[in-house]
Order: structure tokens, then sequence, then C-alpha cells
């Protein structure tokens, strides 16, 4: 997700925010010492006029060549300063001639879909050539890129500097704790402009406080006490290859005796939270099966599960070829019957193996990471591994089938009740990493976010349904999928490039339909519901009850959180305040907003207990339910009109009708 859950962000502070671009330039060259400090005099005050001229652009960085950099870049990461949350890091960069030498630093970082590279957190920098300093500019036209002038002579550059990672949620995710870290490369290396990530080699290596133990999808691995050496590897295999180290480890085979390596590798914050019961494993082993069953062989040579159970660490759940990040709650195993909501990622990150990095959209791929990507067929990539982690985590076991269903309906009605739909389609939500790069919305039921993810399931689930419905269940979506995503050869990981077109080839493959015209209507169109064909094709229908179901209460529960959308049309979090308002509900026509604190109910003090009771009285009526609300230091009573009772999400039966959604959920 890629990201997705997990890929967490923190908005940034922006500071200065009211100085003009003239006095912000001026303060820089000042700090510079560029310009004398000089103040007008009465005979220079006098109004002045400006020549104003573009400046002139910056030469362009280098393009980027499929040409071998010569030599081997050593990289060598301190990270056992887990106390201060500081990665040190040194590089030896050889070097063919003297001259100017642009470095750069991963901005565009597959799974992101936006420019996301942690520029801000790379402090300290400073290059050497034979133990002498070189000296250095950023270029100002894209601040990732850094240029350097080597002397004649020199063979080889040193750099060194810090990778000052979050030491505080407000800062960003949180990847080194007392217990453990997450080390993705790409924060923690330059690269010379000019070459394909494939085709520059480096050479890495990491110290890790002691007694810890590490789990990465790299080869070669050699530790010598505290640290741990890789053999030679490309560039774009190493930043698709992150580590997860820790002083709690246990490594788990999920596929015994099989060619190709499965390892489910675990971390925690205590001993306990890796000891998993053996039927959980099982169900993790039958993930791999049934990944396996409906895809074929994977792209891979081997593949790992990076699992942490942290409260400390950040919430990740990111794709790579070989591996996945994936992080859960301390109670992932050891309160696994109170924790099924979110127990998807796995299955979801593993679909991207097929999904996203064998199986790419042509407007992602770039040979490298400075390179800009576009993201218009993010809702096959994100969509349909969306759909296809919740298929797999109900095939494996991992979900029941009332789970399964229960996340269906969840979905089903979020995206149903989205108001946002009226004006912006599917499509151009693929554009919000871009746009929005997951930042707070005041308004996000109208503003709409990464909505390809969850209204893309449900568009291939339509489609899933309709070939069942059009072939007696002969066909499926299985069978786009083992067309689609198969073929290629174990270990090979040349990404299989797609469109809209070819998408719509596989789909006529398995059975005749006009496949474009479909897709077009639910992505790029604007209709009032949500496209859920799938559910009713499927045997199903979604209603609403006075009761959660059972996915949405542990949800609920875990985040701390009280939800009332689909009746008062907001969501009650941590200090009584709102963290959602619906556009247009009930409660947005009487003016409440993100960050609103609700004091209190029909003249109690509030409790979600007391809310439920006082909607449920309002059924039917015409009495209005009173809050006391608080929105910084303005306090209000309201009378809400809303008579409709309490409403969560559920699917129900279809009577006389087969139940395809049970057969596209059963293990094969």
């Amino acid at each position: 997700m890629a990201s997705r859950g997990g890929k967490s962000m923190a908005s940034t502070n922006r500071r200065y925010g009211s100085v003009s671009a003239l006095t912000a330039t001026a303060i820089g060259a000042l700090a510079l010492g560029l310009v004398p400090l000089t103040f007008p005099t009465a005979a220079s005050a006098a109004p002045q006029t400006f020549d104003a001229k573009p400046a002139a652009a910056n030469p362009a960085l280098p393009a980027a060549r499929d040409v071998q950099y010569p030599g081997v870049i050593g990289l060598k990461i301190d990270a056992s300063d887990v106390t201060r949350a500081i990665f040190r890091v040194e590089q030896t960069i050889p070097v063919a001639k003297a001259g100017r030498l642009t470095l750069l630093y991963p901005k565009w970082l597959p799974g992101n879909h936006a420019p996301r590279g942690p520029i801000e957190s790379l402090a300290g920098l400073a290059f050497t050539a034979n133990g002498k300093p070189l000296k250095w500019i950023r270029d100002s036209a894209d601040v990732y890129a850094f240029h350097v002038e080597v002397p004649k002579g020199v063979t080889e550059i040193r750099a060194e500097f810090q990778y000052l990672s979050a030491t505080a949620g407000a800062q960003g995710r949180i990847v080194a704790a007392p217990e453990m870290l997450n080390l993705q490369w790409n924060a923690t290396l330059l690269y010379p402009a000019g070459h394909y990530a494939s085709r520059i080699a480096f050479r890495p290596e990491v110290k890790l406080p002691a007694g810890w133990s590490i789990a990465a999808a790299l080869d070669g691995a050699v530790k010598e006490g505290d640290v741990t050496r890789y053999g030679v590897t490309d560039l774009e295999t190493l930043v698709d290859s992150p580590a997860f180290a820790g002083l709690h480890y246990r490594r788990v085979d999920l596929d015994p005796g099989a060619k190709i390596p499965f390892t489910l590798n675990l971390f925690g914050d205590k001993a306990a939270q890796i000891a998993a019961s053996d039927s959980q494993i099982d169900a993790h082993k039958r993930l791999v099966q049934q990944a396996h069953t409906l895809f074929g062989p994977g792209h891979f040579d081997r593949y790992d599960f990076l699992l942490a159970m942290s409260e400390r660490m950040g919430g990740i759940g990111l794709e790579h070829h070989r591996s996945s990040e994936n992080a859960r709650g301390e109670g992932y195993f050891t309160e696994w019957d109170r924790t099924p909501a979110g127990r998807d990622l796995l299955g979801h990150e593993l679909t991207h193996s097929w999904d996203g990095k064998w199986r790419r959209p042509s407007d992602l791929w770039t040979p490298e990471y400075s390179t800009p990507m576009r993201d218009s067929l993010l809702w096959v990539y994100e969509g349909q591994t969306q759909f296809w982690g919740q298929v797999l985590t109900a095939r494996s076991g991992l979900w029941t089938k009332e789970q399964a269903l229960d996340a269906l309906a969840n979905t089903a009605a979020l995206y149903d009740l989205r108001p946002g739909r009226a004006w912006r389609p599917v499509a151009d939500t693929t554009n919000d990493p871009i746009i929005s790069a997951r930042r707070p919305q005041p308004w996000r039921s109208w503003q709409r976010g990464e909505d390809y993810y969850s209204e893309g399931l449900l568009v291939w689930l339509d489609a899933d349904q309709l070939i069942r419905e059009k072939t007696n269940n002969a066909k499926s979506l299985d069978d786009f999928a083992r067309s689609f995503f198969g073929g290629g050869k174990p270990g090979d990981r040349t990404p299989a490039l797609y469109d809209f077109g070819t998408v719509v080839a596989h789909l006529e493959k398995v059975v005749a339909h006009d496949w474009a015209a479909f897709l077009n209507e639910r992505i790029s169109g604007t209709p009032a519901r949500a496209p859920l064909d799938g559910l009713t094709r499927g045997g199903w229908r979604l209603v609403y009850s006075e009761t959660e179901n059972e996915l949405a209460r542990a949800a609920a529960t875990r985040g701390r959180f009280s939800d009332f959308l689909y009746s008062m049309g907001f969501v009650v979090g941590a200090g009584n305040l709102l963290t959602e308002v619906m556009w247009d509900s009930p409660a947005f026509r009487e003016g409440l907003t993100v960050g609103t604190e609700i004091l209190a109910v029909n003249g109690r003090a509030f409790k979600p207990e007391d809310l439920k009771e006082a909607i449920k009285a309002a059924k039917g009526k015409e009495f209005a339910i009173e809050l006391i609300v608080r929105k910084d230091d303005r306090w209000r009573t309201i009378a809400v009109h809303y008579h409709d009772g309490l409403r969560y999400p559920k699917l129900e039966r279809i009577e006389g009708t087969p139940d395809r959604l049970g057969d596209l959920l059963k293990a094969r």
C-alpha cells in the first residue's frame, strides 16, 4: 500500500510563511555572506523601478542512461543510535574523471506514488577527497540534487551525512525505537545522476545495537559482531530491499521444502509478541499457498515478510518485489480474536509482488528516482491489489467468511455515501498522492482522497461477479489474474509494463464484454452511487443495522474512536474530538467540523454510549438531540434533527440467488 497502510505521513509546519519571496531571498543571501548589510538613507529612499527578468534556467541534470556506473559505491550505515534515532552514513564513491559530479537523493520512490523522499531529514553533509574537504552546492531547481567539483587526479570521493529520523509522531513516522528499527536504504544514500538505478552498484553494510538481529531480502549477508555486510547489489534492488532489525526476532519458514524460500520475519517490542501459535502460523502458510494458486509462480527467487508488532515504531504497509514492510499493533498475535481489522495487510502487500512490482503501469516505471512518476492506473495497481488482498485473507483463513463480508459492507457503505463522487471521478483520485500527500483533509468525504484503493476494489468485485454471472460460475477474475499476472520466470524481476488497453485485452480473453466501457463508466464517470452491482450479482445487498459488525467494532476499539458517520455524520476520537464530519450530513448542517469537541448530549456529560441511546430515543420522533460543543474558546448548544436511528453497514443475503460472493471467498 503502498503505504498504504500504513504508508503514514505527518504534516509539515512551514516557517516564515509571511515573508515575501524577495525578502526570503535576501535573508538567504545575507546568511551566506553574499551581500553587504546596508540600510537606505533619506536620499536613497525614493521609490525604485525594476527591470524584472526571469532568472536563467539551471543547467539540466544529467539524463539517466542505460550505462553502467564505473566501480562499486561503498555504503556504511551506523544505525546503533536508536536512542536518538540517528542514522550515520559514510559513502565511498568512485569517480572516473575530474569536474562536476551530480549526486541525487532518492525522491520518487516506488510504492509512494509521489515525491516523498525524506530530504528534510538529511543533515551534516560533507564531501572529502584524499582527506581534503570538497565544496558542494545544492541545485536550486531540484533540491534533491547536489553538485560536487571533483579535483584532477581524484579517483574516489567520500560523503558523510546523518539521516535524522523522527523522534516524535508530529515529525513523521517513527522508524527507530529502543527495541527495533526499519532501515529504508533510500533514506540513507546518495547516487550519481546520469545512470539507470539498475546500473549503479552498491556494497551496503549496517551496524546495529548489540544483540540485535536483522532481516532483509538482500543476498550475501555476513555478520561480524554488530555489523552486517551484504554482497554487491544494484541500487534498484537495494532500494527495493528494506531491512527490519530488532532485539526480539523470530524467523518462520512459511513454505518448508520449497525451492524458493518464503520467510516470515517477526519483530516485537517484547518477546511475547512474536510467540505466534501454530494455528496462526498455519494461516500465514495458507496465505502463501493461496497466492501461488491464484497467480502462479512468483517472479522472485525469495520472499521475506517483514512484520513488526509494535506500539513504538510507526505503522507501515509497503510493497517490494521480494519482500514487504508491515507493522501492526502489539496485539496482532496476542489478541488475535480482537484484532481482525487490518489483517488483510500481508495479503495486500504480497499481491503487490505480482501487481505493481512485476506487472507495472507503464507510466509508473522510471529508470531512477528523480524522474516523475504518473499514477493514472493506480486503480489497477492498488485497486485490484486491495481486492485480491482481502480475497486471499479470506481464502487463507486469516479472516472468516463473515469477517470478509463485513469488510465489503464497510467499504460499500463508506463509498456509496461519499458525496464527492458528484464532482470527482475515481480516475482523478489517482493524482491525490501528489496533490495532498496524505495530509489531513477538512472535508474528506467531499474532497475525496486516495479512493482508487477501495472504490477500485468495488469495481474489481463487480468485474469478478459479472464474469461469474456471464459464465455460470465457470470463470471468474481468477482467470484474469492467472493470465495477466502469470507467465514470468522465478527470479526475473524485469517489470512487465501495461496500459489501459492491455487490461481490457486480458479481460476480453476471459469473457467477451465491452470492458472498456465497463471500466470507463466506473473509473472516469461520476455516478451518484458507488459500484455496488458486484454485491447484488453475488447474492447480497447492503443494508444498515443498529449494531456494528464485528470488523467495524474491532477497528473502532483498536483506533479508540466511536463511529456515528452513517447516522449523525461524524466520528468521535480521543478527547471527544470530531475526527471526521461528512459533507452535508446532519452534523455538517449544524456547523460541526473536525476538531470540534462534544461536551454534552441532552444535558449530560458526553459519553458515546449516551449518544447512542439518544439517537435510538429520537428515532421516528420529532424532538431534536441537543449537543453542547466547543471549538477553540467558543461554546455552543445545538439541536440536531436526526430521526433515523443508529445505522451501521452489513450485508444481507438476497433470497433465491446463488451465493457467488461465497464462491469468491472459498479456499482454492
